[in-house]
């Protein structure tokens, strides 16, 4: 399927700070009793692959003396490698005197 026509751009998942990104595994499915439970202990019965995806968050991003806005997982966002840029306050529109 052509992105161009589909109407929308894919976007990655990966963080721009740490680079970290979707990672594959499995998902085991399994029966029976565990055996410290008195059981015969746990079977697999199937399989199944599956994706581990990180909590990427769009934020906006103080970088040097601009302001970005980027994706960034929360663990970068927890352990302060990245600084949210301060919020200014608006001006207020002053009456005319009469």
């Amino acid at each position: 399927m052509n992105d161009s026509l589909s109407g929308f751009v894919k976007m990655s998942r990966k963080c721009d700070i740490c680079g970290k990104s979707v990672s594959v595994g499995n998902k085991v499915a399994r029966r029976g009793l565990a055996k410290y439970k008195g059981g015969v202990g746990k079977k697999t019965t199937g399989v199944t692959k599956r994706t581990f995806r990180p909590n990427i968050q769009k934020m906006r991003v103080q970088v040097g003396s601009s302001v970005k806005r980027m994706k960034v997982c929360t663990q970068c966002l927890r352990s302060g490698k990245v600084t949210k840029p301060v919020k200014r306050k608006r001006p207020v529109k002053q009456e005319p005197q009469s």
